[in-house]
This record gives C-alpha cells, structure tokens and sequence, in this order.
C-alpha cells in the first residue's frame, strides 16, 4: 500500500462513545459482523477493531461487492481468508447472500446450541453486533435480515447515531452501533480512498483533491471508464485541460462558456457515490 503520511483528525465524539459503548456491551454479543467495502477492502478496514472484539466469533462481509472489480477483490478475500477470517462477499440487495449469511451464523453457533439443547434448554436468541466503517451498509443489512425498516439508511456518513438491538425472524438479535473510524488518518492514500467512497464526510477533505484521486484511479486501473465516462484517452499533466473537457461534457459551466471546476470536481465524487461509475477496487494487493 502507499503509505504517503497524512495528517487528518477525523474522529467526532459519537466515535469514542460508540467504542465505550461497544466495550461494554461486548460481553452480551455471540458473533461479531464486520463490515468492509469490497471496493476498498484494506481502506475501509478498521485499524484498532481487535481491541474492540477481543476473541468473539466474527465474519467479514464485503458489501457493495456488486460494485466492485471482482478480479481484484477476490485477491483480497483470498489474503483475509489466508489470515484466518470468515469471508463473505456480499450484494445486501441479494436474499440468497442474506440467506447464506444467516446460515454461517447458525453454523457457528451450532455447537453452543446444541450444548444448551442436550442441557434441556432452549436454542439462544443468537446476538450480533454489526460494525464497520460509516456508509458501509450497516444500517441496509439489519433492514435486510430484520425484513423491515428498522433503521435509518442513506449514502452518507452518520446517519446511525446509537447502539440499537434489533429483533429479526432468524432467531438473530442485531446490535447495530454508528460508523468508526481510527483517530487520525496518517496515510493519504487511505484518507482519499474512503472520500472517494463516502466513508468521510466530504468537507473533511478538499474535494477537488477526492475527485483528482478518483481521477487518477481511473487513468491507472480503468482506462475504459476514464473514455466511457468522461470521453478522456488518457488524463493530460495539466488538470486544467482535463476539468475543461469535463466540465463541456456534462455542462458544468456559466455565461460565456466558463467551466465551473468546483462543480467539475462534485460531479465526478458524486459519480462514484451514485453508482453511475463500478465495477471498480482502489485497493490493490
């Protein structure tokens, strides 16, 4: 990975409470959900989570997966799974993949349960907390597996502002906790690859430099992308040119044919954010 240094303080106060809050509730929880970007699977990854989970059984589900370049998201998920995690790729649009999920959690449950049955007790109410990153889909997941609304969602970070238990018909009870993040971001690269995912809110970094990035991801790993979307062969030394052919593309300008570049710069953000450019994987291994 590049590790370029950076010095960003990113870490609202709901952050260090939601990690007390997890720590204490951390003796209740069974298996642990930790939900990554399967577009950025060593970015979106959260630094001190061991600390947080301590031994407890857990799967690392990749969301977004439909969004993602699959050939080298699978290099990821081969490196987790070297590294002893449970992997799960996931579409949480896709009920066969929330059904597989509910399924492993069973599976790893089996052997508690089936204690608890030979003592003449009841199977447990199986408690899962889910954790990750803010925009990463935990909030769709929960609704997915409680078959309801029974949270918040939306394409930006923050909306989940507590730890909630969640009642579903799978004999799962959801612990869903707010989006963390690690104190300071220290690696540029990183920073940039959660901006250009919506993981941070978008004043924390300037957005001309995500949408460069972005930009930059494009011209080195899809250059099809960089033609389809933007009808540019390649990105030219002068960015000036490049957001002047941007902005005549998709309209970006005022009276007198000015390109407005700050305008430029969210459209090509909110390109990745609304899903007019996939099939894409910042991370590289």
């Amino acid at each position: 990975m590049n590790e370029d240094k950076t010095n960003i303080n990113w870490y609202p106060g709901h952050m260090a409470k939601t990690k007390k809050q997890i720590k204490e509730k951390m003796g209740l929880i069974d298996v642990v959900y930790e939900l990554i970007d399967s577009r950025i699977p060593y970015s979106s990854k959260i630094r001190d989570i061991d600390e947080l989970v301590k031994n407890k059984p857990r799967i690392l589900i990749m969301t977004k997966y439909d969004l993602c370049d699959k050939v080298e998201t699978a290099k990821w998920v081969k490196y987790y799974e070297e590294n002893a995690y449970k992997v799960l790729p996931m579409n949480l649009n896709d009920s066969n993949a929330i059904n597989e999920l509910i399924k492993v959690t069973q599976d790893m449950m089996e052997e508690e349960q089936s204690k608890r049955i030979n003592k003449g007790l009841m199977a447990k109410e199986i408690k899962v907390l889910v954790m990750g990153i803010p925009n990463v889909g935990k909030s769709t997941l929960i609704n997915k597996l409680a078959k309801r609304n029974a949270t918040l969602t939306g394409n930006t970070p923050g909306v989940t502002k507590n730890l909630n238990f969640i009642k579903t018909n799978s004999n799962l009870l959801l612990l869903d906790s707010p989006g963390i993040l690690w104190p300071k971001l220290d690696n540029a690269e990183v920073a940039l690859n959660l901006a250009s995912m919506s993981a941070i809110k978008s004043e924390i970094l300037p957005i001309d430099e995500v949408a460069i990035h972005i930009l930059n991801k494009l011209d080195k790993y899809y250059p099809e992308v960089l033609k389809q979307r933007y009808n540019l062969d390649k990105l030219e030394e002068d960015l000036e040119i490049v957001y002047d052919k941007i902005g005549k593309k998709i309209g970006a300008l005022v009276k007198g044919g000015e390109v407005l570049y700050e305008r430029v710069s969210l459209a090509i953000v909110n390109d990745v954010k609304n899903e007019y450019i996939t099939g894409i994987t910042f991370d590289r291994r």
